[in-house]
Order: structure tokens, then sequence, then C-alpha cells
């Protein structure tokens, strides 16, 4: 009995140590964002993504034979709390993580989800260092850099407005200041137009007339914006009462329906950039009837570079045959996978190829893409 005890020891150890990314009866698919907060409309969509496409995969029989375990953290978009969300899903044992969602939360994060050799894949997270620096090579997005909309965003004010005098304000965070940055870089590499102010606003203030008088005082004739909706939505309410009649450009940050229904009437005619519509891919038109079916109502900001992200990380898993690092790695660079966004791989630099942005305007309430 006691040879037998022993010989059934050394055979588990082996299976162990021959298989140790699958020792564990489940795959876990972490997922961090904000849940609560101002920001929660940017990051419940694509929790609510991952939770979809989970259903369906675990349906269908799961990844390698396993069901899928979605371990979910609010990190509420803040620095000093999602560094906390990523040793929490560090020590659950998540083999990969959908997130995080801002751009500063992200860079915060990954460098605990780097020392414990974990696949991270954001579907908003667009500061340029993170997949340019180097960094972070753990790290992937399913949404093009802010240099590729800031520089779009400069285009379309000096060449479909006509801007002259362009006003460059931030957030100050990572990502908002990151956009405003190469906005102004762009707008100074043009011999069309200059940039006649460049200034952060302070978040969560409730008065912006200062800076707003100061955009009025320097005449500029286009407000670039670079930041996420709550401050928006209060910059274009104040430009309305000071009966200031200059174009208000922003980001995919602000490109949410909270910030029309927060800013009002206030909204009307703003600009911004976001991901392409892709509403005429077949799996991007399944996966917003999944949602409307599931939850009522259209799904929000990043709802589809969620399920994309959710996607694209599972299926490496699959394609990889395990969850070690270097397979699944080498899986999301060299396999194509079919999602919302399109049929993506990732770059050496964790970049989806082939996805981009387009221009819209608050027309009637609704976001409207300008061809």
């Amino acid at each position: 009995m006691k040879r037998f005890s022993t010989l059934l020891a050394v055979l588990v150890a082996v299976v162990g140590l021959a298989s140790p990314s699958l020792a564990a009866d489940t795959i876990k698919l972490g997922v961090a964002g904000p849940h609560s907060g101002d920001l929660a409309p940017y990051g419940i969509p694509a929790m609510k993504a991952a939770q979809l496409v989970v259903k369906k995969i675990n349906a269908a029989g799961g990844v390698l034979g396993m069901q899928v375990e979605l371990l979910i953290q609010d990190d509420q978009c803040k620095p000093e709390i999602a560094t906390n969300t990523a040793t929490k899903l560090v020590t659950q044992g998540a083999d990969v993580v959908l997130g995080h969602i801002c751009s500063g939360a992200t860079k915060a994060a990954l460098g605990i989800y780097n020392d414990a050799k974990i696949p991270v894949m954001s579907p908003s997270a667009t500061n340029p260092a993170l997949t340019q620096s180097g960094n972070y090579p753990n790290f992937y997005r399913t949404i093009a850099s802010d240099d590729m909309q800031a520089k779009l965003a400069v285009d379309f004010a000096i060449d479909k407005l006509g801007a002259k005098k362009v006003a460059v304000l931030h957030d100050k965070g990572d990502y908002g200041k990151g956009f405003a940055e190469f906005a102004k870089k762009f707008v100074d590499e043009s011999p069309k137009a200059e940039v006649v102010l460049f200034e952060g606003v302070t978040p969560g203030a409730m008065d912006y007339s200062s800076i707003i008088q100061k955009v009025r005082r320097e005449k500029a004739d286009v407000l670039i914006f670079g930041g996420y909706h709550p401050e928006a939505s209060k910059l274009v309410s104040q430009m309305k009462r000071k009966r200031m009649k200059i174009a208000f450009l922003s980001d995919d940050g602000v490109k949410d329906p909270t910030f029309v229904k927060v800013a009002g009437a206030a909204a009307e005619g703003a600009y911004m950039t976001g991901p392409r519509d892709l509403s005429s891919i077949p799996l991007n038109a399944a996966a917003t009837a999944e949602f409307k079916a599931a939850y009522g109502g259209d799904p929000g900001a990043f709802f589809q570079e969620g399920y994309s992200a959710a996607m694209a990380l599972l299926n490496a898993i699959e394609k990889a045959g395990s969850t070690d690092y270097a397979a699944v790695t080498k899986a999301l660079q060299t396999q194509y996978v079919e999602t919302p966004v399109g049929n993506i791989r990732f770059d050496s630099k964790g970049d989806a190829e082939g996805v981009g942005f387009s221009v819209y305007q608050v027309k009637d309430g609704k976001f409207v893409e300008l061809k």
C-alpha cells in the first residue's frame, strides 16, 4: 500500500511538471476596469462583453476542454487602485487579463502582470508608450493608439474645419495629456495653423470659466481637448453659456453617450475621434444583438473592443494548447482571429493590425460618423 501511494505521488508530480500551465481545472480570465464611479460607463460594457463571450464559449465546451472562469475586479480607473487590482488577479491565478480601461491605470498595473508573465489586453488604453516603449511586452490592445487619433483630429481641424489658431487642453492624466501632446506636436508641424494655448485643467473641478476665458482671449477657432466625458461636458456647457462659437474636438474618451446625456444641448455639433464604425462586420452586428438581447439598449463605449479582446485572448490559449506565456504570446502574434473589430492579430509591439479611428459629430443627440 505504501509503495502504491508513493508511485501515485510520483505520477501526480510528473503530470504536474509536464503540464504546469494546465494544472487548474478552469481557464481564468481576469477582467479589470472601472465598474463604479464617474468612468464606469467605459468599464461596464467591456465587462459585459467578457461575460457574453465566456457564456457562449462555455456553452460550446470551453477552452481546451475546460470551462472559463471570470475574475472581475473594479479599479475605478485609478492607478493606485489598479495596482491592488492587478495583485488580486495575480493571486487569484488569472491566466490572461482583459483590461485595464484607462491608460494611467493600465500603466500602473502592467509591471505586476509582466512580473507574473500574464498577457494583458485592453480594449481602450490608447497611450502610445504602452506598446511603443517596449517596456510592456505582455501588453496588447484592440484599439489604435493616441498618436493615430491625434493626427486624425489635427488633420480634420486644419483641413476640414479650417483651423488657424488651436487651443489644446487636457486633464493632466496619462491618456488625456498624451493625446493633447501629440495634437500639439502635429499642429506645430503644420504650416497652416498654430497652437495658441496648451494647458491642463483640474479633473473634477466645477468651474472652468478661467481657462475658457483664456481660449477666448487667444482667439482660438478650434479647441482640442484630451480627456474624458466628465470634464468635456463641463467645458462645452460653459462654452455655450459664454456664447462661444468655436469648434470643440476631442478623443474617444469623450465619445460616450454619457457625454451627450450630461452636456445636453451643449454637446450638439461637438466633434470627437473614436473607433471606426464596424457595424457592417457580421460579428460586430451579432455581438451588438447579443448585448441587446441580454441587457437591452445599446452596448456603449468599448463594448466591441472588449468583446474582441476576450475572443482574442481565449483563442490564443486554444491555439497555443496551454496557458504557457510564451506559447500564448506566439499565438497572439501569429494567429488571426475573427472578431467584431475585424480579422486581427497583433504585431510585435502589441498593437492590433488593421484597427483605426474615424471622426464623429454629435447630431440630434447621436454620434454620427463623418466619411
